[in-house]
This record gives structure tokens, sequence and C-alpha cells, in this order.
């Protein structure tokens, strides 16, 4: 945390017309939070996205800079961890996605960059049915080691978030409003639970009230943090589903246990499968085979003199790109399309195109859940 910083940090998320994507943009220009407020009006001017009007609202709300102040006072007060868009810290599955928030405030324990990230969502009414699913899918996932996220909401969210503490599973709630209060408050005994084994996450600073607008926001954070997304029970319309096609947008896996055609709370999960906006899953074993988070069991050591021949490394002519990819496999074998974006600094796109002319060249093999393996050779 970087006391000096911070209060610049959070100061840019306050000022009026500058959303998350351009924030980022001006970062990319100024270097620094700090900067953009002592930025020179022209050159702000020439930031694409800016312009004469938000130039000079940038240098006349100086202002929120005190407001600031005020929350970099509870921040340290209440032990929230702020996590601003360049901290190592940050959840770096977001840093893929275009319009995540450039600030976040934590309060917990868990790793927000671990290997397993499952978010698990429904609809704040689930039957019998949709609570007993629940239940089951947290229990098969103890001992995997990941960490089930959803957004502490009535329902399938609570259930999932209590399964994953009675499983000794990690487990953090994405909530649409400070870290001042809890909502709903029913959930203020699970909520403290979670903070001991898990923890809260939110984009909005202390004060803020959890209003309607607010949802959807943070349903864009559930679904840019994990690698899975598993609804469980909706309507035909819902968070659950504009979760989903949120994450759908990220390129995230989505997942969605089908339910009879005659009930209402399974509409929307049919409706997703049938639109082939989520793969159809029946047990946490499904959704482990898919995401390719099966361990493989380890060859057994053989005598000596009795091991396999070494292979001899290829050598093999690429690309500037394609050695570029390549590089990104120097310390795993076996990576996330996700991290291969990021190491690489490329689009989705590009990343993809380059991954299919290697997977040609036999040199990387796709797996399930968007997971590469590279083989060893030696690039030219």
């Amino acid at each position: 945390m970087n006391l000096n910083e911070l209060p610049y940090q959070i100061g840019l998320t306050l000022l009026p017309n500058i959303g998350d994507v351009l924030a980022k943009n001006i970062l990319s220009y100024c270097g620094s939070a700090s900067e953009v407020f002592s930025t020179k009006e022209k050159l702000l001017q020439k930031i694409p996205g800016i312009g004469e009007i938000n130039a000079r609202h940038i240098l006349s709300n100086k202002g929120v800079l005190n407001r600031a102040d005020e929350e970099v006072e509870f921040i340290l007060k209440y032990n929230i961890k702020p996590l601003f868009f360049s901290d190592p810290d940050y959840p770096q599955r977001m840093k893929y996605c275009n319009d995540s928030p450039v600030m976040l405030y934590y309060k917990g324990n868990a790793d927000l960059n671990t290997e397993k990230i499952i978010a698990v969502v429904g609809t704040r009414l689930p039957n019998d049915y949709g609570k007993e699913m629940t239940k089951q899918f947290i229990q098969d996932l103890k001992g995997t080691g990941a960490l089930v996220i959803s957004g502490l909401a009535y329902g399938i969210d609570a259930y999932s978030h209590k399964y994953a503490l009675d499983n000794d599973l990690q487990t953090v709630g994405i909530v649409a409003h400070g870290l001042d209060r809890v909502y709903p408050g029913t959930h203020t005994a699970l909520a403290k639970k979670m903070i001991k084994h898990g923890g809260l996450l939110t984009d909005f600073m202390s004060g803020t009230n959890p209003d309607a607008v607010n949802f959807p926001k943070r349903n864009r954070v559930v679904a840019g943090l994990c690698d899975a997304l598993v609804v469980i029970q909706s309507k035909r319309e819902g968070g659950s589903l504009i979760t989903a096609t949120i994450a759908n947008s990220y390129n995230k896996d989505v997942f969605a246990f089908s339910g009879r055609p005659t009930d209402e709370l399974s509409e929307g999960c049919n409706g997703l499968i049938k639109r082939n906006k989520a793969a159809l899953i029946e047990s946490a074993a499904d959704l482990l085979d898919a995401m390719n988070w099966i361990s493989e069991p380890k060859k057994p050591n053989l005598p000596a003199g009795k091991a396999g021949k070494k292979q001899i490394p290829l050598l093999i002519s690429l690309t500037d790109d394609e050695q570029k990819i390549a590089k990104t496999f120097a310390i795993k074998k076996q990576l996330h399309l996700d991290e291969i974006c990021y190491a690489s600094e490329m689009s989705v796109s590009s990343v993809s195109t380059l991954l299919l002319q290697l997977e040609f060249s036999n040199l990387i093999k796709s797996k399930p859940g968007k997971v590469y393996e590279f083989f060893g050779v030696k690039i030219l």
C-alpha cells in the first residue's frame, strides 16, 4: 500500500465522467494517479477520450481528494486492503476485462490470484432441489483447493458461502456496497466467518448503499474474478443470467445445472444450455474434468537403467510473436488462455490465432478449460 499515492488513486475513481475504461487510458498516458492531478490541461486534452471539458473537470475537481483522504482513514482503521489496478495483488484475471474496476477494496485472507476460482450463483429463492445441488456441488469440491466466490445475496449465494465454510474451502463474497456494512443484514454472522476464511470484496467506497444500480456492477466483478461460473438455479430473467452473460463476454467458462422444463426456477439454466451459453454439468466432477483440474496420477519411479530415453529437444524456427507465446511457458508447461494473454501482453484474438498455428506445428496441445500444454523445444 503506497499511502502517498493512495488518495490520488481513490480520487481518480471519484472524478465525474471518468469511468474505469477511461481511467485506465489516462493512467497509461500519465503514468500514475498523482500525475493525473498535476498534468497540465493542454496535455490532458490530448489524451484520447478526454477532450477539453473532461480535462477541465479533472483539474477543477481536486476536492475529490478530501473525500479520498477520508476513505484512507477508513481503510487504515478497519484493516481494509485497497487493490489498485497496477498493484501486484490486484486480481490478475480481472486485468483481461476491459471494464474491470480501477480500484477494489478487500477485507480477508484468501489469495485472489489462487489457482482455481469458482463462482457459484443462482436464484434468491431456491427450492429443495437447488439447495441440495448447491450442497452436493460444494461438498464435492472439498480438497481441491478451489476458492468459492459469490454475491452474499439470499438463496444460492448464501448457501454456496455456507457450504464452502462447512467443507474447509475459502470463500469470498463480492458485495454491491461499501465495507462499512453487510447486506442483507441477516448475513452479518456469515460475513464475519468469511472474513476469517476468505473475505469480502467490493469496488464501492464506504458509505455506499446497496442500491439496485450497484448490483450489475457487482456481477461483473464476480464474472471477472472467476475461472468458471456455475449457475445452479435461475428463472428466465435475473442477476444470475446477467452474470453469465458478462462471463461469456469475458471468455470465461460457464456451466449450468439443468432442470425440468416445467420448473420455473430452471428456465434460466435450461435456456443457457440450449443457446450454448453454458455447458451442462451434473456434478463437480464434470466441472473439474472440463477445466482440466483433475490431478493425473504420478508415474512410478523406474529403476536405474530402465527409465525411458531422454527426448532430444527439437530446433524450431518461430516468428517473433510465436516466440513471445512460447516464452510464456518458461515456468509452467500448462497455462490457461488468460495467463498466456497477460504474460504476452497480447489480445485474446491474437493469442488464439498464434496458439492455433503452434498447435498445427505440434508444439502446443489444447486441453479442456482453455488450457494449453507446451512441448519442450529449443527455439531458433
